[in-house]
Parts: structure tokens; C-alpha cells; sequence
């Protein structure tokens, strides 16, 4: 186990090819899914969490209930729209990087819309009457919202990028974990491991634990932050 772990230790500091490759794919597919949740699940969350209309709560049940998605139901569903049977095959997404962010994207927004929901509902009131007072349209009262909810939104961003880069169910059955193409660390630790290379399995485990320290740690300091 020592001698592994030294040899992962030597393999990250000779910046092995392989291991940058997945790195490389991996921050793609992270980044990309996390940020197009972001964009696509923050006004959703602040209109929910904020908004009083007819069908709010079916809209939050059913996000609710997506939030609970198992990735492996995600990563089913879109290999069966994608695949040679599929209604979208002549797309051609299936196995490449552009459909990892796709499943991902659409197992992290609804995490990113019940998080800002959650957090919006608590503000929205009292800051509804301030807007009402000051006589605040409709677009002037969300930016009123968007600016109560700047560290807030920095850490729902940084949760989607940890969910992102720690899946595997749904990237490994769209992705279809291949070598040098769509290969992540999730994807690669398993891999790796059941082929007994475990040098690069620990290798990155030891890369995506790191990478798990830091976001809970800036995640710790901001709700510190939002605390006070």
C-alpha cells in the first residue's frame, strides 16, 4: 500500500500524460456543466424562491423530486435517446464529452434552483416591500434580489462543481469511459482499479480529494460568512 501511494505521489509530480489528459477532460466537462447549471437554474431559483404564482408549488415538487435523480437513471435516459435506436442518434453525441455535459447539466440545475429557492424565500419578503416602496419594477426587484445573493451564489456555483466532479453513473454510461477521449476521474479511478494499474487509481483519488478539501473549505468560509 506504501509503495502505491509513493508511486502516485511520483506519478502526479512527472506530470504523466495520462493523468493530464483526464485532468484536462474532466475540468472540461466539470466547469462547463457546472457553469451552464449555474446560468440556467440561478433566475429559475430566484423566481421560485421569490415569486408567489399559481403551479409554484408543483414546480417545486417536481424539482424536488429531480434533485433525487439517480445519475444512473440520468445517464440511462440519455443513452437511450442517443443510441443507435434513439430518437436523436443521427446527432452522433453518444461517447463524446458534449453529451457528459449535457446529462450533467441536467442533473446539477435542479440542484442549483432548490438551493437558490431555498435561500431566495428566506429574503424575498422583506426585500419585497423595500422594492415596493422604492417603487421597483419587476426587472429592478430581480436585480435587487441578484445583489442580496452574490456569496450565495458563489456557493451554490461551487456545490455544482463539486456534484459535477464527483459523478460517474451518468458520465460513464453516455461517456462510455474512453482512454484519451472521455475519460474523467471518476471514470479512470474505476477503471484503473479493476485492471490493477492501482497507481494511477490512487493517484487520482488523491487529485479529486484534494480538489474536495478545497471546495468545502471556501464552501465552510462563505456560509461563515452569510452568518454574520
Amino acid at each position: 500500500m506504501g509503495s502505491a501511494i509513493h508511486k502516485a505521489i511520483l506519478l502526479i509530480l512527472s506530470a504523466d500524460r495520462e493523468l493530464l489528459n483526464i485532468l484536462s477532460t474532466t475540468a472540461r466537462v466539470s466547469l462547463t456543466s457546472s457553469v451552464l447549471a449555474l446560468l440556467i437554474g440561478l433566475p429559475i431559483g430566484i423566481a421560485l424562491g421569490a415569486g408567489r404564482f399559481p403551479g409554484r408549488g408543483v414546480l417545486l415538487v417536481v424539482n424536488r423530486t429531480l434533485m433525487g435523480m439517480p445519475p444512473v437513471v440520468c445517464g440511462l435516459l440519455f443513452y437511450l435517446l442517443f443510441s443507435g435506436v434513439g430518437p436523436f442518434r443521427h446527432l452522433k453525441l453518444l461517447f463524446t464529452v458534449k453529451l457528459m455535459i449535457i446529462a450533467q447539466v441536467v442533473l446539477i440545475t435542479p440542484i442549483v434552483i432548490g438551493n437558490m429557492e431555498t435561500y431566495v424565500a428566506e429574503i424575498a419578503p422583506p426585500l419585497r416591500e423595500t422594492a415596493k416602496g422604492l417603487g421597483f419594477g419587476l426587472g429592478k426587484r430581480f436585480l435587487l434580489l441578484l445583489n442580496e445573493c452574490v456569496y450565495p451564489i458563489f456557493s451554490v456555483y461551487l456545490l455544482a462543481f463539486a456534484r459535477a466532479i464527483a459523478e460517474v453513473g451518468a458520465v460513464s454510461m453516455v461517456g462510455g469511459a474512453i482512454a484519451w477521449k472521455t475519460n474523467v476521474m471518476t471514470t479512470a479511478i474505476m477503471q484503473y482499479t479493476n485492471r490493477g494499474n492501482f497507481t494511477l487509481g490512487i493517484a487520482l483519488g488523491m487529485i479529486l480529494m484534494l480538489l474536495s478539501l478545497v471546495v468545502n473549505t471556501v464552501l465552510s468560509l462563505m456560509q461563515r460568512r452569510l452568518s454574520r
